[in-house]
């Protein structure tokens, strides 16, 4: 049966990631043009940087439920073989579709953050087209909140499939050959 304890820690670590997700699309880096005082040049003012750490904590949050699903299951590559039927079947797409719903989580929340973190530093001089006060675009915390969503919903019904499948009746232990003891 699977562990009830793994399954509540596992959807905790993901509630926060997906809260932190949220949080960093609301509150992402937005620029302003400014003049200096003498008027001579424009540059970029950048607000609050939180978003960036709201993003790497909701990277780690996530990544942190991924390890513990995994370990849970022995990342479905060792130990036992699993029983062959329905539940193994199930278990295995999940597996797959868990790890692409997650990096692509992951894949969205660092490159959030990182381009969050990015500041333009140049100036133009006044004349000049303004300067580039470039951000992160609208919407990528969100499909890393979406995406983080996705895997804490897969990834516990892998988990459930898995443990299913596991503990089921009749373990598959036997050779894949054909049985001749008997016609010495």
């Amino acid at each position: 049966m699977a562990s009830k304890f793994v399954m509540i820690v596992v959807f905790v670590l993901d509630l926060i990631a997906f809260g932190l997700a949220v949080a960093a699309e609301q509150r992402r880096s937005t620029a302003t043009i400014i003049q200096d005082s003498e008027k001579d040049y424009n540059y970029c003012v950048y607000d609050s940087d939180i978003s960036t750490g709201f993003g790497v904590g909701a990277f780690l949050f996530l990544m942190a439920g991924q390890l513990i699903i995994m370990a849970a299951s022995r990342c479905f590559c060792c130990g036992k073989a699993l029983s062959p039927g329905g539940s193994r079947a199930c278990a295995i797409l999940l597996f797959i579709a868990c790890w692409v719903t997650f990096f692509i989580a992951e894949v969205c929340l660092l490159a959030g953050s990182v381009r969050n973190a990015y500041h333009t530093k140049y100036r133009t001089i006044f004349n000049e087209d303004p300067p580039s006060c470039e951000t992160v675009r609208k919407g990528v915390f969100a499909a890393g909140a979406a995406f983080t969503f996705f895997t804490a919903i897969v990834s516990e019904f892998y988990y459930v499939s898995y443990s299913k499948a596991r503990e089921s009746s009749a373990p598959y232990d036997r050779e894949a050959s054909v049985g001749l003891g008997a016609y010495k």
